[in-house]
């Protein structure tokens, strides 16, 4: 389980205080605890992988430590660098061009149409 999404959400914890939190749910509701649903329900999280903004007061940081285990928690900084990172990489790029008919002959410049005439004449 070390290559899944939710390990990669929770490697990213917030080092440095932020006044804005970012909260994302990462696990699924069912089969959880109903405090556990209620509290997530209190932050506004009713489905896996939406994200909510909410300040940093003592009471959203207690049911952070309620519902840790189902949440990754982000700082504005981290947002948006993880929102940018998605939108470069969604971002449209230039269509490929694929040409499956022959190339045309190109012309021989004269020069050359010269020099391969003296050469049929010997």
């Amino acid at each position: 389980m070390s290559g899944s999404a939710f390990n990669a959400f929770k490697s990213r914890v917030p080092v440095a205080w932020s006044p804005r939190l970012y909260i994302t749910l990462v696990r699924g509701l069912p089969g959880t605890r109903r405090l556990h649903r209620r509290t997530l329900e209190a932050m506004r999280l009713r489905r896996c992988h939406r994200t909510v903004e909410h300040r940093t007061t003592p009471s959203l940081l207690g049911m952070l430590t309620q519902v840790k285990r189902l949440v990754a928690v982000e700082t504005e900084e981290m947002y948006n660098a993880r929102k940018q990172a998605e939108a470069e990489r969604r971002a449209l790029r230039p269509p490929l061009v694929v040409s499956h008919r022959p190339p045309p002959p190109t012309p021989k410049p004269a020069a050359a149409a010269a020099e391969g005439a003296a050469a049929n004449a010997q």
